[in-house]
């Protein structure tokens, strides 16, 4: 198709359906028909495109706007530290969106947390409305578990059973609100690859030899931890009578 040169500026357009005819553009106010020569190239007509419906236009994304109902999801942790004599339990509500579509999901709308100890209840109640301002303002919230993790207690932290520590009450909540968003889909799980499992089973094969070798004496006749006797070398040597003994060979450091 030949190329079709525009000598004059174009100023005006109209927009028509693909299904109607074409209409040229109208002229300016300034312009008159008496000024348009018959052998000039008339202005090009622009033509409106039917732009596709994406599937997701009727999708609800969780926003501010978004109403609480009457009834919501929810699930309830407990969280019993060291540094406190009383449990906390924390709940997370969720509201389901685009319920009985492909698009269902849920999402954290509100949290509450609750305690018999009144020590941290000013925190505690300003917490909880942070995060559930946060959690209804939608978005990506996930960045809540890394911020809340970070907080460490001056104080120090503590020991929780299986041997995970917590640098203070607040990374735990933190450590909360992560499997939580773990089990609705909002955080994926992390998960060790195949190279790192293998590592780790060859680093705990190892653990458990060396520990087998350094246990030598367990089966042993002689009471347990008795220290290694300098002349026999046999782990048998006791305090007896004030004096270190070896039940072995009977040498004494007191003759």
């Amino acid at each position: 198709m030949a190329a079709i040169k525009i000598p004059k500026k174009i100023v005006a357009y109209s927009v028509v359906k693909d299904e109607e005819a074409p209409v040229e553009a109208a002229p300016t106010a300034g312009e008159s028909d008496a000024t348009q020569s018959p052998q000039e190239t008339p202005i090009p007509r622009v033509l409106r495109k039917e732009v596709p419906r994406k599937a997701d236009d009727n999708v609800i994304h969780m926003h501010e706007k978004v109403e609480r109902p009457e009834v919501l999801i929810g699930s309830t942790y407990k969280v019993k530290t060291p540094v406190s004599d009383h449990a906390m339990y924390v709940t997370i509500n969720d509201i389901v969106l685009n319920k009985g579509t492909q698009f269902e999901s849920r999402r954290p709308f509100e949290v509450f947390i609750n305690s018999k100890n009144l020590d941290h209840y000013q925190w505690i109640v300003a917490l909880t409305r942070i995060i559930s301002a946060v959690f209804r303002k939608g978005g990506d919230v996930t960045f809540l578990v890394d911020e809340l993790k970070a907080v460490f207690d001056p104080r120090g932290g503590y020991w929780k059973p299986g041997g995970k520590y917590m640098p203070s009450i607040i990374a735990e909540l933190g450590h909360v609100v992560e499997q939580h968003l773990q089990t609705i889909g909002m955080l994926k799980m992390t998960e060790l690859d195949e190279h790192q499992r293998k590592l780790i089973d060859q680093k705990r094969a190892e653990y458990d030899e060396a520990n087998r070798q350094t246990d030598a004496f367990a089966d042993s006749e002689f009471p347990e931890g008795a220290q290694l006797c300098s002349r026999c070398s046999t782990a048998a040597v006791v305090m007896m009578d004030g004096c270190m003994t070896c039940l072995s060979c009977g040498d004494s450091k007191c003759g």
